[in-house]
């Protein structure tokens, strides 16, 4: 197995192994319960805004977009590139 990404979303999460009914050993990652971020501030989206570019603004990396949609659970992720819609920003 590859080494994880310490900086991955998955990054600590624990593991369930299992033997499937072939008698295979199966690791799985345990279900994630995402814990509320503090927010850092607010920002209402634009026209052409996108989530990888506010991630690499907020965050210097374009993959941690999920950030994003974890610190706002209540809005659809595809929805936070809406123009118009507020965007809580979560601490560093």
């Amino acid at each position: 197995m590859a080494a994880e990404n310490r900086r991955s979303r998955y990054a600590g999460s624990r593991r369930i192994t299992f033997v499937d009914a072939a008698g295979d050993e199966v690791t799985l990652l345990a279900p994630r319960v995402a814990p509320r971020p503090r927010v850092n501030g607010v920002y209402e989206i634009s026209q052409g805004d996108r989530l990888d570019l506010l991630a690499h603004t907020a965050f210097n990396d374009t993959t941690q977009w999920w950030r994003l949609a974890d610190a706002n659970p209540w809005h659809n992720a595809t929805r936070l590139e809406r123009p118009g819609t507020t965007v809580e920003l979560p601490d560093e």
